[in-house]
Order: structure tokens, then sequence, then C-alpha cells
């Protein structure tokens, strides 16, 4: 093997590995703590894909990875925009929260509960829309919601995501 050869594969395998050990940064959970400032979280995660407003003047930050990322952090601050709290909302404990009270749910509380989602295609049940939301999971599952015309969500449920086992272009 030449030597401009082994240099280039060298390289190549450098670049690899650090591309996987970027992505597995991108996996661990972020550095976030009580008292933080909305400025610190901002610099730890990058803008917010979402703001919406709490009860008694406090805020949510979402930091949304979709259409095909599986993870949407959000950051509650108090009015002072100091961090009371975070957490990681797509995975099935928030989503059997959210099927116990999603009937008649609006969908703005929708989107302070579970962020923005992947993907919105129209014609849910009785029109609308149907949100779907990739998730840290093993299984080929994502999670759609339907939101009628009005703006009401109707459900939540599990679904095979057309996206993990696309047809082979081979035989």
């Amino acid at each position: 093997m030449s030597k401009h050869r082994l240099h280039r594969l060298r390289a190549r395998a450098a670049g690899l590995l650090t591309a996987t050990l970027a992505g597995c940064a991108l996996l661990a959970p972020p550095d976030i703590r009580p008292g933080q400032s909305e400025a610190e979280v901002r610099r730890l995660l990058g803008p917010p894909t979402g703001r919406y407003a709490l009860p008694a003047e406090a805020t949510r930050l979402e930091f949304a990875t979709g259409p095909y990322g599986r993870t949407t952090w959000m950051v509650d601050l108090d009015p002072a925009g100091q961090v009371t709290g975070a957490r990681q909302v797509l995975g099935e404990a928030s989503f059997a929260d959210f099927q116990a009270r999603a009937p008649g749910m609006h969908r703005d509380e929708l989107l302070r509960t579970l962020g923005r989602p992947g993907e919105r295609r129209s014609g849910g049940w009785a029109g609308g829309e149907v949100w779907s939301w990739r998730y840290p999971t093993n299984d080929c599952l994502w999670f759609q919601s339907s939101i009628g015309d009005d703006g009401i969500v109707r459900d939540g449920a599990y679904a095979i995501d057309p996206r993990c086992d696309a047809p082979a272009d081979h035989p």
C-alpha cells in the first residue's frame, strides 16, 4: 500500500471517529441545572425551536431535534428567566401521560407538552391533521396524534414509522 493511500485511509478513519464521537455527544443529556439563566441554556442548546407561556408568568423553551431527531428537551424558566426544570419529553412515559389527558386538549397544549412534531400531514380523523414524533426506541415506531380542524386533540397512539423499513431498491 502506498504512503499516500495509507495517509488517506488514516485521515478517513480519524474523520469517522470524530463524527462518531460528536454524534454520541449529541445523545448525552445536556448539563442543564436549576438556577441557570436562559442565556446559559441557549449557549448549551442553541436557539429554542419553540417558546411557550406557562402559568404564573413562567416560560417553557423547546429544543426539538426533528424531523428525524428523536429528542425534544423542554426547559422551564421562572418569571426571572432562571431554569426551574428540564426534561426530554419524547418517550413512553410522556406519551402515556399525554394519552390520559389527550382527548379534548387544544393543539397549543399539545405543543407545550410534546413540542413540535417531526411530521404533520392533513387528513386526520374528522379532517384536521395527524402529527407524528420519532422517539428513542429500538422498535420501528413513532407516536402520532390526530387533531381536528377545530384544533382539538382527538387521540394519541403508536404507529409504524414508514421511514424505518423503506422498500429495497434491489431484489
